[in-house]
């Protein structure tokens, strides 16, 4: 066999060297990923025709209503951009097989058409392009599909949540004999003016979409969400970084409250410190259903056990259960408690409205804060259902007890006067003393 050149990105040359049962890469546009693994498909079918090996290279996404949804037209552009796989393949408007007709391509949905080519052929290739929404059902079914000795499993994908089936199998716990990369446009040497000038237009106009579209990111908001841009300007100057907390100023800890129970409202809790006109939030907490004992062991097992803890109005009202408030139950516990009065009709809208205040003055903690700034990004306002799309407040759901408890954060914020006086003392457990 004469030898011929490809050219890779470099970072996806050691991902295809070498024995592996799992080849992948993900990131966001422009990287180059689906082009690359569309012409190395068509480099491992003239392989295995060489080798006289028969079989079927079956590119996959987890829905395909037709071709046109496919992976056909990147497949033969690859065929066609390289004389001598044009002159092995024979391409047609709906088919790409070798000349000699020992290995064909099969253009799949995972979830209804998989069955039907396995019965009929072996499966030498699986390759599953745009594979992020591919559940791990799916990746059970397809994958034991792939029992040929010398046969492999490719995976590219935008990653879009840390929930996902993609993400934990290949990322989170990557199966052995696993060669998979991060790609994104900055390692694609042919990235176009073009897509430079629409990266450019989504870092100016869209910057809270930047991150997942070009650096391949998480989705960090929806539609309508109140933070969005708010979090995206934060990474952007430096605010999500590494915090270390002043041993000489008040922690406080701003609670939403949940209850016990598999249904309860989470427990929602964000550590921040006051210092001049700076909030530096420190961590974050989420429980459901855990007993007020789990919340304070964790302040406790965190070091906060002399916070100052800042409730909402509820947290003065008796549990239903346990005819005890947080409020007693926390000063039981020997912490300082503040209770924000019931800020009345409108409350949710002026929380929201305060905490985008507060946001340029804002320095989160990265690795800690995680969890809590992804749900403050997909906090959103709700949408009638009718063609007026009417905005109807914001959306009830897993987002909005960490949202509120931000909120919190920002009502109970209070700027220090600009001036060097003396201020009076005020009592302890204030949470309007420093």
């Amino acid at each position: 066999m004469s030898r011929v050149q490809i050219e890779l990105p470099p970072k996806l040359i050691p991902v295809f060297a070498g024995e592996a049962d799992f080849r992948g890469a993900y990131g966001g546009r422009g990287s180059g990923k689906t082009t690359s693994f569309a012409l190395m498909a068509a480099v491992f079918g003239m392989r295995m025709a060489k080798a006289g090996r028969r079989g079927v290279i079956v590119c996959g996404r987890e829905f395909m209503n037709s071709l046109d949804e496919s992976s056909l037209a990147e497949v033969k552009l690859a065929i066609a951009s390289k004389p001598w796989l044009a002159a092995f393949y024979d391409v047609g408007e709906k088919y790409v097989k070798t000349r000699c007709g020992r290995i064909a391509f099969a253009f799949v949905g995972l979830r209804r058409q998989l069955d039907s080519i396995k019965s009929k052929a072996k499966i030498l290739l699986l390759w599953v392009d745009e594979a992020e929404p591919v559940t791990a059902g799916a990746w059970h079914k397809s994958i034991n599909t792939v029992r040929e000795e010398g046969a492999e499993v490719w995976v590219t994908w935008n990653p879009e949540s840390k929930r996902s089936a993609t993400h934990q199998r290949f990322r989170e716990r990557s199966p052995e004999r696993s060669k998979i990369v991060e790609l994104n446009w900055r390692d694609n040497p042919w990235f176009t003016e073009l897509l430079e000038r629409r990266r450019q237009d989504d870092l100016k106009n869209r910057p809270e979409q930047y991150d997942h579209i070009w650096d391949g990111g998480f989705v960090t908001a929806v539609e309508g969400a109140y933070y969005a841009k708010d979090l995206a300007e934060a990474r952007l100057k430096g605010r999500i970084c590494r915090i270390e907390r002043d041993p000489l100023m008040q922690i406080r800890a701003f609670w939403d409250i949940g209850g016990t129970g598999a249904r309860a409202d989470a427990v929602s809790i964000w550590i921040a410190q006051f210092i001049a006109r700076e909030v530096r939030v420190l961590n974050y907490y989420e429980a459901q259903g855990q007993p007020l004992a789990t919340h304070v062991a964790w302040l406790r097992d965190n070091g906060y056990a002399k916070c100052l803890c800042v409730l909402p109005h509820d947290g003065s009202t008796n549990d239903k259960v346990h005819d005890v408030s947080f409020e007693s139950a926390l000063r039981e516990a020997e912490f300082d408690v503040d209770v924000i009065p019931n800020q009345g009709t409108g409350a949710a809208k002026m929380r929201i409205e305060a905490l985008r205040r507060l946001f340029p003055q804002i320095l989160w903690n990265e690795t800690t804060t995680e969890a809590g700034r992804e749900a403050l990004g997909w906090y959103h306002e709700k949408r009638s259902d009718d063609d007026r799309n009417i905005g109807l407040g914001p959306n009830h759901d897993w987002s909005s007890h960490c949202a509120d408890a931000g909120g919190l954060m920002a009502v109970a914020y209070e700027a220090p006067a600009m001036t060097e006086a003396p201020r009076p003392r005020r009592r302890a457990g204030s949470w309007q003393g420093a």
